[in-house]
Parts: structure tokens; sequence; C-alpha cells
């Protein structure tokens, strides 16, 4: 399956990059490019591309507000964000807003590169810088109780377990082959429990895993 791009930077020598390396790997379509947000939305609608390569800090409209009018208007596209920046504004902006993935700009070729096929298969990644800024994050969220995510109290026995394995970085398939069960039913108690727990998507549900204790600080699942 050849996975469909937009690059998103309002540098055109960062666009042209990406452009060579997505054609010398294989297996993508660059089906367009925008300089700044607002084109990117505009191009979202009208290209519906798999992946979106997005910058953060651009003209216009900026990458977290696209990220999310992208991600509220065309659920099945993902958006993974390829930036200069780390900061935490901007980190848990685009997290908020959506997406799936956070890389920086200075990171190995080869490494965007299985991000955008992860992304396209809906498997969320952060680079291991952002990661530990993540989790440093949701270790000091996890030392108050005030700060257990709401809903979270609503969650069946099920899908708290289908919860930990998503924690976990397990994909759909690998979940219902752990629990013994179908696929679809996994979906169901996946989708069950993001609604309950107001989560966009698997990042912001492995970091609320943590929070609630199912898994550990390796994003290993924690023995019950």
């Amino acid at each position: 399956m050849t996975i469909r791009v937009l690059v998103v930077d309002d540098q055109p020598v960062v666009r042209a990059g990406v452009a060579l390396l997505l054609n010398a790997a294989g297996g993508f379509a660059l089906v367009g490019e925008a300089a700044d947000g607002a084109e990117a939305v505009s191009a979202a609608a009208r290209l519906r591309p798999d992946v979106v390569l997005m910058d953060l800090r651009m003209p216009r409209l900026d990458g977290v507000e696209s990220t999310r009018r992208i991600v509220d208007a065309h659920p099945s596209t993902r958006v993974l964000v390829l930036t200069t920046f780390a900061e935490d504004a901007d980190l848990y902006g685009a997290l908020g807003a959506g997406a799936i993935g956070y890389l920086v700009k200075d990171g190995p070729p080869e490494e965007m590169i299985d991000a955008v096929r992860r992304a396209a298969r809906g498997e969320p990644l952060l680079a291991p810088p952002v990661l530990a800024r993540v989790m440093a994050r949701a270790v000091d969220a996890h030392t108050s109780e005030a700060a257990r995510p709401r809903g979270a109290g609503r969650l069946t026995e099920r899908e708290a377990e289908v919860l930990a394995l998503v924690g976990a970085g397990r994909s759909n398939a690998e979940i219902a082959s752990a629990l013994h069960l179908g696929v679809t039913t996994v979906k169901t108690h996946v989708s069950a429990a993001m609604e309950k727990l107001a989560l966009r998507n698997r990042v912001q549900a492995a970091v609320v895993a943590h929070r609630m204790g199912l898994v550990d600080d390796d994003f290993r699942v924690r023995a019950r």
C-alpha cells in the first residue's frame, strides 16, 4: 500500500529534503506541500492524505491549530509533527491537538521514514528526547490523586486491561492476540476507553495509562 503524504513547512528547502527522502525510501506518494497552516488545512481537505508531516512554527496559522482542525475534520488522517523545537508548550499543544507523533528535525532520516510508516498504521511515536519529557510530566502528574484522569473510574475491567496494552505500545492486533479477543472487539474497547477519558489519540492514552498506574516507567504493563 502506498502511503499518501502531505508535507507542511514554511521553508522550501525542508519540504524538498523531505520529498527526496520519501521518494528514495519507496512506498510513499507525496500528494502535496503547504507553506503554512492555513494552506495545510485546505490541502488536507482537498487531498485527503494518510499522513501529514507538520511543522509548528509557521505564519498565518501555526502547526498546533492546523493539526487540531485537520484531525477534527478528518479523523483518519494522521498528523506527525516534524519540528526544530521540543519545548513543552509546543509538545503538549501538538499532542493535545491530536498529533500522533512528534519528531525533531535533526533526527536520523530513517527515523522519520519509520515514523511516517507507523503513523499511517495508527501507531504513536515520540522521538526519545520528547518521550523523556512526556514521561517526566506524567510522573509528576501521577504523584497527585487530583491528577487522576477524569472518567477513569468509569472504565470497565476489560477497558482498563486494553488501555494498559495500548499504553505499552501494542497494536490492536497484538492486543487481540494477548487477550484472545477479536480485533473488532478490541477496537470497541479502545474506542470506549478513549471516549470515557476524553482522549484524542494513542499517545495520550499511553500517558494516561501511566498516570493510572497501568504501565510502569518503561511503558510495560504492570502485574495486577
